[in-house]
């Protein structure tokens, strides 16, 4: 993908991982990247900075502000990121591919299965003890994170009200960033004392840093054009080339519409995406029903990969159901391929056009104040996310409760999933009480699971 300099990964002067090397890590972290964004965070996090040290903690938070501010799924494009950190354009389009293409996929054979059985009992089965121990996962990187990005009483604060924001009053995603960005800023300049950025330079070297420094990449005009014609161009060069061959009435066109619109629209992540889509492939345009859309959330929760791959299900039904000729199969193959192609090309836009802006922004002042306040807000929002995914593991029954301004989720007690519960606090005491690996814990906790499964018939 030859952008300037960009398209070759860095002659490797320093130490760091060789290009070969971080393919099978991107490749490890696709195939494990269970739970949503939140486990998928909490995975990177865990390898990248953690066991790999390839990133510092204040440039992998750095990134994930960015990437939380971006329309789509936020776990995508972090991996885009830090893969074009280390690697430029080849780097980001290995790890954003290897990211997405295991769950693509496993998504893909569950929905062909799906719709000539109409049954995931068995892949609920499959997969019923990787849940709780993702859950472990996502509450050790909650803990970790915090302990780094926390660092102040009003740091602290600012992740509360975050949390109390999106959890209790539904204030949306953008606004909550928004907030958080202004009241950084401005504090920073007011009362820096307060506002100081505690972490800001604090990292050590790492090599991500020495990739960096040894072809930086500046920000023109001339490269921003380039970047966005080029990325553009593969972004609706198929949604073209469907409306020539098929027209505007097909099932294609419709899908590569909806899908491409959700890609620019759906500000706060996945979750935000699945809203919209639920919306507009459930009551606007009919293609499946509200039971067969929680089945493909179901599929998408139990599988690796962005929990966003819930929108292949959706395609795969929409054309299979929908061949106009074709063969329901093949339609619907193409119909997921579609999917996933404007769902995730905007993925690299994002990333390959606005990361030099947002890395040659690195150290000033107002600036940090500013992602120091996301990155508080940022541990909220990741909070409400896990307390999401828990509430959703360990109960099988979930409402919305509502007074007056107030929202919040209220699981039914009596419909607690005592093995669920079991496995998720083995695992969270396995994980935070004895060091165990997550590799290891979410093996046991997928064996666990079976043999409960088992023997109790399922």
């Amino acid at each position: 993908m030859p952008i300037g300099r960009e398209a070759a990964a860095p002659a490797r002067d320093a130490p760091g991982p060789s290009f070969r090397e971080a393919a099978g890590v991107w490749a490890k972290i696709g195939l494990l990247s269970f739970g949503g964004p939140a486990g998928q965070i909490a995975m990177m996090h865990r390898v990248l900075v953690e066991e790999k040290r390839w990133i510092g903690e204040v440039r992998f938070l750095h990134a994930l502000n960015y990437c939380m501010l971006l329309p789509g799924p936020e776990a995508t494009q972090l991996a885009t990121y830090v893969g074009w950190l280390l690697h430029r354009t080849s780097g980001g389009l290995v790890a954003g591919t290897l990211f997405v293409l295991p769950g693509f996929a496993t998504v893909l054979a569950l929905s062909i299965l799906y719709a000539a059985f109409h049954s995931v009992h068995w892949v609920d089965a499959l997969f019923f003890g990787l849940k709780p121990a993702v859950l472990a996962v996502v509450v050790e990187a909650v803990l970790r994170i915090g302990r780094r990005a926390l660092r102040s009483r009003i740091r602290i604060a600012i992740a509360a009200a975050a949390f109390v924001a999106i959890f209790a009053l539904d204030v949306p995603f953008p606004a909550i960033i928004a907030s958080a960005a202004l009241l950084g800023s401005l504090g920073t300049r007011l009362a820096p004392d307060v506002f100081r950025v505690g972490t800001a330079g604090a990292d050590e070297p790492t090599p991500v840093d020495a990739a960096f420094d040894r072809e930086r990449v500046r920000p023109s005009a001339g490269r921003a054009l380039r970047v966005a014609a080029l990325w553009g161009a593969l972004w609706f060069a198929p949604v073209a080339a469907i409306a020539a061959a098929l027209g505007r009435s097909s099932i294609f066109f419709a899908i590569a519409v909806l899908f491409s619109k959700a890609a620019v629209v759906t500000f706060g992540g996945a979750y935000a995406v699945l809203a919209y889509i639920a919306q507009q492939a459930v009551q606007g345009h009919g293609w499946l029903s509200p039971a067969e859309m929680l089945d493909g959330l179901g599929l998408a929760e139990t599988t690796p990969g962005p929990l966003i791959l819930v929108t292949n299900f959706v395609g795969f039904l929409a054309a299979y159901r929908h061949a106009s000729g074709l063969d329901p199969l093949a339609a619907g193959v193409l119909g997921a391929a579609l999917t996933c192609w404007v769902t995730f090309v905007p993925c690299f836009l994002w990333i390959f056009l606005g990361a030099p802006y947002i890395e040659s922004l690195r150290g000033i002042l107002w600036l940090d104040g500013a992602l120091s306040a996301i990155t508080a807000a940022v541990v909220g929002v990741v909070l409400n996310l896990a307390v999401w995914f828990a509430l959703h593991t360990v109960f099988h029954e979930v409402a919305t409760l509502h007074a007056g301004p107030l929202q919040w989720l209220a699981p039914a007690w009596r419909s607690v999933d005592a093995a669920s519960l079991a496995i998720a606090a083995a695992a969270l005491l396995a994980m935070l009480r004895f060091g165990v690996g997550m590799l290891p814990t979410l093996a046991a906790s997928a064996a666990a699971g079976a043999v409960y499964r088992l023997a109790a018939g399922a």
